[in-house]
């Protein structure tokens, strides 16, 4: 590959090689004043992947050629630094999603070039036609984390070990490759302590634009679904659900979102909608596993109330401005309240010991 195509797949072995092989320095990269338009764009892959994808840019001379190629490395120490394993899935799911945009173009003018960056992640496959076949191993490997069901291999059709797929659903294969190599390599073990001195300024912005969108939009680990802490709106959606009121397109979209994003499955989603009187196991399946497989966000208390799906404010809705905040914020006051219920509890235990001693 040319350089140029390197720095648009920087998690490949060939670039990671090409990189290893340039004349340039750690210390030189994090502190010289050669490399701040490399720490710039670093920075930015990052707060770009806050909107879900990172940017491939058009390259006008060598120097950005470098300044995109060395841009990674510097990115992943910086989640590394971060450290915050929502936050790691994150960027190496935006990364992966900007692979996949140049991959879905690239395939169906140079489909060699793909199968090619395929092979760097172990995966057999050959053109046929118009399509592609791709051993039934390596399909499954990275179909599994699809959640939509015509990613099953019961769906698709296998002759003599191949599957055969569209060359777009291919790319998307590489998508799921891509974006398991990047968060498998994460982070970065044992950065020295000079190295997380010099991008600290930048490592405590990302921390703190990474707790604001975790407040906002429910990025927290939820544990366990409880539908006691579900907002008003979802609240009332699932009211009207059970009531059999027909919900509108919106209120059902975004109904099924937070669910999902609460930590449901899909099956259980279904579930939820089977008591609605125009209830279609088949297309409602579809539609929630469509919106599972899109990873979709729930939308914004802004948008809710735009489309008239607001129920009405509680208290806690004037402190949040999302529904999965205002879910996650109730999850993290429930467990801090037990976590010192537990502590009081064993420190009262305690002291009976000691009266009894």
């Amino acid at each position: 590959m040319s350089p140029e195509e390197l720095a648009l797949f920087p998690f490949l072995t060939e670039t990671s090689e090409y990189v290893e092989n340039l004349d340039f320095s750690l210390d030189a990269l994090m502190t010289s004043m050669v490399f701040e338009s490399v720490r710039r764009r670093g920075f930015e892959r990052i707060m770009q992947a806050f909107d879900g994808e990172v940017s491939k840019p058009s390259f006008g001379n060598d120097k950005e050629v470098l300044s995109e190629l060395l841009s990674y490395p510097y990115a992943r120490i910086l989640v590394s630094c971060v450290n915050e394993p929502a936050f790691t899935r994150r960027y190496a799911l935006s990364e992966a999603t900007a692979a996949y945009s140049v991959m879905k173009k690239a395939i169906e003018k140079d489909p060699d070039f793909v199968l090619d960056i395929g092979k760097d992640f172990g995966v057999s496959a050959v053109l046929s036609d118009e399509r592609i076949r791709i051993y039934f191993s390596d399909y499954v490997r990275y179909a599994l984390s699809m959640k939509d069901l015509s990613w099953k291999l019961i769906n698709r059709r296998i002759e003599h070990g191949y599957v055969t797929i569209r060359r777009e659903e291919f790319a998307r294969l590489l998508q799921e490759a891509v974006r398991k190599r990047i968060e498998g390599s994460l982070p970065i073990r044992e950065i020295p302590e000079e190295i997380q001195n010099a991008c600290g300024a930048q490592t405590a912005e990302l921390k703190a634009k990474y707790e604001e969108q975790r407040q906002n939009l429910g990025d927290a680990d939820l544990g366990e679904v409880d539908f006691s802490m579900f907002p008003p709106c979802v609240n009332k959606a699932l009211s009207n659900v059970r009531e059999g009121v027909n919900l509108a397109h919106s209120m059902r979209f975004a109904l099924v979102s937070f669910l999902l994003n609460a930590g449901m499955s899909t099956e259980d989603v279904v579930k939820v909608f089977n008591v609605s009187p125009d209830f279609n196991e088949e297309k409602t399946s579809y539609q929630v596993t469509h919106i599972a497989g899109n990873q979709y966000k729930t939308p914004s208390c802004a948008t809710m109330q735009t489309y008239g799906n607001c129920a009405g404010k509680d208290n806690m809705c004037s402190k949040i401005r999302h529904p999965l905040g205002y879910y996650s914020a109730l999850k993290f006051l429930a467990a801090k309240r037990k976590a010192e219920e537990d502590k009081y509890g064993k420190d009262e235990e305690a002291k009976e010991e000691k009266i009894k001693e």
